[in-house]
C-alpha cells in the first residue's frame, strides 16, 4: 500500500493558506491547494496498516487507503472512481470535513497522520480538471415519483443516489438556490459557491428536478406531497437555534449566528439587503459567544467585514491541545481547534458565562459576565459548573452573535402537518429503516440525527436512499452506507 515504508522517508505537508493581509480584503478560498506532485508524495504515507482504521471512523466509509494507493501510483482515474463510490460530495467534504478519518490513522499512533482529506480534495479536483467527471447516463427509468425536502448535504446525497437508481427525484427547497446549510450557512472562504453549483449543474443533467423558493407544507401541501409522490424524504436540517435567555436579550444588535452568517453569504453573492435589515461589524466591538466552527466562521466573516475588535467567549474550559487519557486513540479526541480564523485575530475566552445584556436607546452595549470553574460532585457523573466568587467582569459589545447551536427542527408546517412522530430531543423519529411513523415518508439528516457534521448528514442521505429504494422496489444495488 504505497510506496514500502514511505511514511518513514516523508514527514506530513499539507497545503498552505493565503497570507492573512491578502485574504482579509475578499471572501475567497484561504486555502491554497498542494501541486499535484506533492499530493502523490502524501499518499505515499499511507501505510500498509492491515487494519486501516480510518474506515471506521468515516461515516461514509471511505475507501482511503485503496485510493491513496492508486493515487500515489498516479492512477488518478481510479482513485476518483473509489472516492466517488462512496462519496456524492467529496469536494465539499474535503475542504469542510474535521477529518475524522485522520484521528483514527494508525500512523497516528506515534507520528501525523495520513493527510487524508487534502489528499481527497486533490483527487476530485483533478477528476474535474482532467473531465473524469460527467453526467451518468441514466439507463432505466422505474417510474416511481420521490420528494426530497431540503437540498443540504443530506437532501444532495439522497437525491444524488435515488437519481442513479432510477427514480424521478424532485428537490424542495424554500431558498432561492439550492444547497441548504453548504451555500447559506458556510462562508466562501471556507466554500465557494461555484463548487457547489458545479456539483448540481450535473445533479440536474442527470436528471434531478429542483424546485427552489417552494417552502413544502406551505407552499406545497403534506396532502399534495403525499398524493403526488411514491416516497418523501424529509431533509431540512435542523434550523431551530439554542437561544440565550438572560436579561437584555431583547436589545437590538444581538443576532443568532445562522442570521448573521446566511446574510453575509446572501451580499457575498450580490444580493441586495435593505439597509434597515443589515448586520454588518464595520467599525463595530463583536462578541461571539460559542466556541465552536459556527463561532470561528463568524469571527472570519466579521474580520472580513472590518470588526473594530472582536473577541469569542466559551462556557467550556479550554481544550487540550494533545490527546488525554479521556480520549485515547483511535476515539476523535475533543482537542483545542484553531482554524484559519483564529488565526486572522481576535481574542478567545474560556470559562466565561455571559449573565446579562445592557445597552442604550435599546440597542446592547455591553455584556456581563462571570468565570466560571468546573469541578466533580458527589453523585454527578460530570463535572458541575460553579461560578467564581468575585469574579465579574464586563465586554464592550456593538455586535453580538449567539453561535451556541441548534435545538431540534422546526416542527410547524411540513411535520406537524404530516403527524410524524418526534423522539426526546424533538427531532424525527425513524426506524433503523429511515421510516417515520407515517408510511413512505422518511428522514435523514440533521432533522433525523440532531445537530451534527457535513459528512455524517452525507452519510444518513446515502443510507436513507437505500432503504427507499428497497421499500419501493424490494430490493436494491445501492450502498448501504
Amino acid at each position: 500500500m504505497g510506496e514500502d515504508r514511505g511514511f518513514l522517508k516523508l514527514g506530513r505537508q499539507g497545503g498552505s493558506y493565503r497570507p492573512v493581509c491578502q485574504r482579509l480584503e475578499d471572501f475567497k478560498d484561504v486555502y491554497q491547494m498542494r501541486p499535484k506532485d506533492q499530493s502523490q508524495e502524501q499518499a505515499s504515507r499511507c501505510m500498509d496498516c492491515s487494519t486501516p482504521f480510518c474506515h471506521w471512523a468515516c461515516p461514509i466509509g471511505n475507501y482511503i487507503p485503496e485510493w491513496n494507493d492508486f493515487m500515489f501510483r498516479g492512477n488518478w482515474k481510479q482513485a476518483f472512481a473509489l472516492l466517488d463510490e462512496a462519496n456524492n460530495l467529496p469536494e465539499v467534504t474535503g475542504r469542510v470535513c474535521p477529518a475524522l478519518c485522520e484521528y483514527s490513522c494508525v500512523l497516528g499512533l506515534n507520528d501525523q497522520a495520513v493527510t487524508i482529506r487534502e489528499n481527497e480534495l486533490a483527487i476530485i479536483e483533478a477528476a474535474f480538471k482532467d473531465g473524469l467527471i460527467k453526467p451518468r447516463r441514466i439507463e432505466r427509468r422505474t417510474g416511481k415519483k420521490i420528494a426530497v425536502v431540503g437540498s443540504g448535504p443530506a437532501g444532495l446525497s439522497c437525491a444524488c443516489q435515488l437519481n442513479r437508481a432510477g427514480h424521478n427525484v424532485v428537490v424542495f427547497e424554500r431558498d432561492s438556490k439550492p444547497g441548504g446549510i453548504l451555500r447559506y450557512g458556510i462562508p466562501d472562504f471556507k466554500l465557494e459557491k461555484n463548487i457547489l453549483d458545479r456539483r448540481i449543474a450535473i445533479m440536474s443533467e442527470e436528471g434531478v428536478v429542483f424546485k427552489t423558493g417552494v417552502n413544502a407544507g406551505n407552499d406545497y401541501t403534506a396532502h399534495k406531497l403525499l398524493g403526488d409522490f411514491d416516497a418523501l424524504c424529509l431533509a431540512g436540517g435542523c434550523r431551530v437555534p439554542r437561544d440565550l435567555q438572560v436579561e437584555g436579550r431583547q436589545l437590538k444588535g444581538i443576532h443568532f449566528a445562522m442570521e448573521y452568517l446566511t446574510q453575509s453569504n446572501r451580499r457575498v453573492s450580490g444580493e441586495n439587503i435593505p439597509s434597515g435589515e443589515l448586520i454588518d461589524a464595520k467599525g463595530k466591538n463583536v462578541v461571539i459567544i460559542g466556541g465552536g466552527d459556527s463561532g470561528a466562521d463568524c469571527l472570519g466573516t466579521a474580520h472580513r467585514q472590518g470588526a473594530a475588535c472582536v473577541v469569542q467567549i466559551e462556557v467550556m474550559p479550554r481544550p487540550d491541545e494533545s490527546r488525554n487519557a479521556a480520549c485515547p486513540w483511535p476515539k476523535y479526541p475533543l482537542l483545542l481547534k484553531v482554524t484559519s480564523s483564529h488565526e486572522e485575530g481576535g481574542e478567545r475566552r474560556w470559562q466565561v458565562l455571559t449573565k446579562r445584556f445592557t445597552g442604550e436607546n435599546g440597542r446592547v452595549k455591553k455584556l456581563h459576565c462571570v468565570k466560571v470553574e468546573f469541578a466533580a460532585s458527589a453523585g454527578k457523573s460530570c463535572p458541575v459548573m460553579k461560578e467564581v466568587p468575585g469574579s465579574d467582569f464586563e465586554i464592550d459589545a456593538d455586535l453580538i452573535i449567539l453561535a451556541i447551536g441548534f435545538v431540534h427542527p422546526e416542527k410547524n408546517g411540513l411535520l406537524s402537518d404530516l403527524g410524524v412522530k418526534l423522539d426526546g430531543r424533538g427531532n424525527v423519529l425513524t426506524g433503523e429503516d429511515y421510516m417515520t411513523s407515517v408510511k413512505n415518508v422518511f428522514s435523514a439528516g440533521d432533522m433525523h440525527r440532531g445537530q451534527s457534521l457535513v459528512v455524517w448528514a452525507i452519510s444518513e442521505g446515502r443510507r436513507c436512499a437505500y432503504f427507499m429504494d428497497k421499500y419501493l422496489m424490494k430490493e436494491s444495488n445501492l450502498p448501504v452506507m
